[in-house]
């Protein structure tokens, strides 16, 4: 900090001689002084500086940057390049990634600048409002987008500009082989954007632990940015329209192969190490894989999702890095809310006299469970509001007085573990006599407990509040404006159908809608196809079996070979999604039989066709 404080003493002494100047960053961007209070820097390696200027503009708000000294930002400017090349190619094609692109410019040797975004954070920030383990959580992404967007429209806009940005953002990293992808260098804004930051490795140079290379997934994709996706722990059918952006992002800068290889090739001898040599380049080559077709970059791209989602290794990494930054935070820092945007005072908000808990309501979005609603009575007669909580929201508040006061000056919170498998209602009702006591002895405790900013930072109304005070609202699935039913049971499997030199390619890509099984348990799908007639079942193929899911995804080949097309026209293809039961016989889920003269297959035929029992599919 003191040598913080001396340097920003001299670039203060600066602006008195000259008046103003304009950022190297952007010649647009004119400043007149140097803001110290809103100075600082960060606790990475190189340990860059957060400043703020003076915007000369008297309307402007201050121009916040980052200057980093000890990294080439030469490979960060060139990374971003090829991120804002891939940007303009999806663009001209009719598909926006929503990328977040921001300026980096190398003033010197190992030093320079870089813009700031604001109104975001990095990951983990948002995982440790969790707790150190946050990275192995679920919620925490979705959690914060839901307090950053309390409006249903806006957070579910927010969850688009999320798949979107993600879709893009693993097309990129892994293309250009970015490294060091820990969760302090991947930030999300508060609508719902995703970028990573920092590019100091790519092309595949790893950081190591001995031998073992620190990025083990082929991109960063984890379970809390799936959850995020699918509303809910259960893929949805927006996980396949993530898939589908994915795979179709790849295979349009797959086209535009040598186009990078060229604009990379033209940089060998400019001095970057990790760019120096054609191995270098071979690895973008590997990536973009142009020997093959589209339907084999689909099926090896979507393997790769499968790939980074299973990865125990990213969310070790993450967990690993929440560790290593825990002996730079401030040991004064107040904890706080993680579902509350700022923080209210019995100052700021007027005191509470008292706090009822009225009710329990069933609600599906972002996720199935109860809410509490909370009545909350101020010292002024009509002020009366409702909040509404849930019962991980009642726990955080209990933890985090726990970090602040001794048990004893705390009443005790009810236990969160249920002997047996009551019925979710019958829970609901006996957690609100619990809870209802809870806040009761809370606000009655002695004065430092029952006046802390928590507790006043807790009942202070969220924009999603305001429904509470009203009837109950109508329940809503969280995947209502994204699935359409079009009134078959058995849900409806998506596939591209396509014939070339005496082959039949069928494409199975994505399944929604399955019923789930008698016993209440999601099945366990995969799709089986003859070409009928058939009497030796020499035509068989299946795909691999999915786990545990309604909405699944393959993109999987089915290929018949050596069908003349007079052949191909006599013939029909008869499709079966079965769930695997491992000793016992596999259950039928549903099946449709597709009549291919029915079909043009000079070209490719791709669309959703709804499973039933047996009978001719529709399209």
């Amino acid at each position: 900090q003191g040598i913080l404080r001396e340097g920003l003493e001299d670039v203060a002494q600066f602006f008195k001689a000259h008046g103003s100047c304009r950022l190297p960053l952007s010649p647009s961007l004119l400043v007149k002084g140097i803001v110290p209070r809103d100075c600082s820097y960060f606790n990475s390696n190189a340990v860059p500086l957060k400043l703020s200027f003076q915007n000369v503009d008297p309307l402007g708000e201050n121009i916040r940057v980052i200057f980093k000294c000890g990294d080439d930002l030469r490979q960060d400017m060139l990374t971003l390049q090829m991120i804002r090349i891939m940007n303009k190619i999806w663009v001209q094609e009719g598909l926006d990634m929503r990328m977040v692109i921001f300026r980096c410019f190398s003033t010197g040797r190992g030093r320079g600048m870089v813009e700031m975004i604001p109104n975001a954070e990095t990951l983990r920030k948002i995982q440790v409002e969790h707790g150190v383990t946050g990275s192995f959580k679920d919620r925490p992404l979705a959690d914060w987008l839901q307090k950053h967007n309390p409006k249903e429209d806006e957070y579910e806009k927010a969850v688009e500009n999320f798949i979107y940005s993600c879709a893009g953002c693993c097309v990129a990293t892994y293309v250009l082989g970015i490294c060091d992808r820990h969760n302090d260098n991947i930030m999300l804004k508060t609508t719902g954007h995703m970028f990573h930051i920092d590019f100091g490795r790519f092309l595949g140079h790893a950081q190591m632990f001995g031998n073992i290379k620190r990025d083990r997934a082929p991109f960063v994709f984890t379970s809390d940015m799936a959850y995020v996706i699918n509303g809910g722990d259960k893929p949805s059918s927006r996980f396949h329209d993530f898939v589908d952006l994915c795979c179709q992002a790849y295979n349009l800068i797959r086209k535009h192969t040598h186009l990078f290889l060229n604009l990379l090739g033209l940089m060998l001898s400019c001095g970057i190490p990790e760019l120096s040599d054609l191995e270098d380049l071979k690895y973008v080559y590997d990536a973009l894989r142009p020997q093959d077709s589209d339907a084999d970059a689909t099926t090896y791209f979507t393997r790769l999702i499968e790939s980074s989602l299973g990865s125990v290794a990213t969310k070790l990494n993450f967990f690993i890095h929440n560790l290593a930054q825990m002996k730079f935070t401030a040991s004064d820092a107040r904890p706080t809310l993680s579902f509350a945007p700022r923080t209210h005072t019995l100052k700021t908000s007027g005191r509470i006299r008292d706090v009822f808990l009225c009710r329990h309501e069933r609600v599906f979005n972002p996720s199935k469970g109860y809410t509490y609603v909370v009545k909350v009575q101020r010292d002024n007669p009509s002020e009366v509001t409702f909040v509404q909580r849930t019962f991980e929201e009642f726990q955080e508040l209990h933890n985090k007085l726990r970090l602040l006061f001794p048990s004893s000056l705390l009443p005790s919170f009810p236990s969160r573990f249920v002997i047996g498998r009551p019925r979710g209602e019958a829970v609901a009702e006996r957690r609100k006599e619990e809870l209802n006591g809870y806040i009761w002895h809370l606000i009655h405790a002695a004065p430092e407990v029952a006046e802390c900013d928590l507790i006043y930072t807790f009942f202070h109304p969220l924009p999603r509040d305001e429904k509470a005070a009203g009837t109950n609202p109508t329940p809503k699935p969280a995947d209502a404006t994204w699935a359409r039913s079009l009134g078959k049971v058995g849900g409806e499997v998506k596939l591209s159908i396509s014939y070339k030199n005496n082959k039949l390619f069928i494409m199975v890509m994505h399944i929604r809608g399955l019923p789930p099984l008698q016993d209440g348990n999601d099945p366990d799908p995969y799709v089986k196809t003859y070409l009928l007639p058939d009497p030796q079942k020499t035509t068989k193929r299946k795909t691999k079996v999915a786990r545990k899911t309604c909405n699944p995804t393959y993109n999987e080949m089915l290929v018949y070979d050596g069908i003349p097309r007079g052949d191909l026209e006599q013939r029909e293809l008869r499709l079966s999604v079965l769930s695997e039961e491992g000793f016992w016989e596999n259950i039928l889920l549903g099946e449709v039989g597709i009549r291919l003269r029915d079909l043009d297959l000079a070209q490719e035929k791709m669309g959703w066709f709804a499973l039933g029992s047996r009978g001719h599919g529709t399209l």
